[in-house]
Parts: C-alpha cells; sequence; structure tokens
C-alpha cells in the first residue's frame, strides 16, 4: 500500500467516533482521514443518515448539525458506483459495505462488528477492528502532534 490507503468505515464505527472524538472509535475515524482516503456509496450513506436521524440523536444534535456533518462527510469521502451483490455476511444488511470495499477497491474495512470481523480477510479486503486499525495505521502520538 504505497499510496493512500482506501478505507471503508463501518456505521457505527463512524457515528461512535463522531460522538466520542477521543475514544478508540473516535481516534479511528481521525485516522483513517488523516491517512487513508474514506469510501461511500449510496447505501451506506442512506444507512448514516437514516441512523443520524433517530430520535435518541436529536438529544445529540440539532438538525442543523447533523445536515452540516452529512455535507462534510460527503466531502471527505469518495462516492463509489456499487455494482457487485455480494451476499458472504451473517447479517445480509452488512453485504453493503463488502460491496462498496470490493467496488471501491479497498484496502481494509474498519468494523466493530463481529458478523464482518469473521471475514478477515475477504477477497483480499483486511477486516480490522478500531482497535487493531490504531496499532497498525495509527501516527505515534509525537507525529500526530505535528499534523
Amino acid at each position: 500500500m504505497a499510496s493512500r490507503p482506501r478505507i471503508v468505515l463501518d456505521t457505527n464505527v463512524f457515528i461512535s467516533g463522531v460522538l466520542a472524538f477521543n475514544s478508540i472509535p473516535g481516534l479511528t475515524v481521525q485516522s483513517a482521514m488523516r491517512a487513508g482516503t474514506l469510501l461511500v456509496s449510496d447505501a451506506t450513506f442512506f444507512e448514516l443518515s437514516e441512523v443520524l436521524q433517530r430520535r435518541k440523536f436529536a438529544r445529540l444534535a440539532s438538525d442543523e448539525s447533523v445536515k452540516s456533518f452529512r455535507g462534510n462527510y460527503q466531502r471527505v469521502t469518495q462516492m463509489v458506483q456499487v455494482v457487485s451483490h455480494i451476499s458472504a455476511c451473517r447479517d445480509p444488511r452488512d453485504d453493503k459495505f463488502l460491496e462498496l470495499a470490493v467496488d471501491g477497491h479497498a484496502d481494509m474495512i474498519v468494523s466493530g462488528d463481529e458478523d464482518l470481523l469473521s471475514l478477515d480477510p475477504f477477497q483480499g479486503i483486511r477486516i480490522l477492528s478500531p482497535q487493531a486499525f490504531l496499532m497498525n495505521f495509527a501516527a505515534p502520538p509525537e507525529d500526530r502532534d505535528r499534523t
């Protein structure tokens, strides 16, 4: 991976990271944004938007901030046109991440979901937990301070 790694972030990792900036998912999102290219598809963006509209998030963020977040998210990600249909995951709702990774030529998927993690590697694509991602791809603390 000489160039920037192409990364698919599971929706739960992304949401957890945004809500808890200094948590392991938060550090994962920050590191992934610095180190790689984040991939998104219509299906994964739709899921993210749907999750952000849930009532429990209304207490944490206004409609205006959610709208702003979605716009910023689209600017920092690369949209991938998904044409593959994959049925490989125990939870069929997670197949969209596999499809995105395959069609987006991803180097890795980062997820805390055991249904996805159990498939590592999938068609040559690593599937890592946030902790494993940080251990392998995060910059050392002294380097983070310089960026």
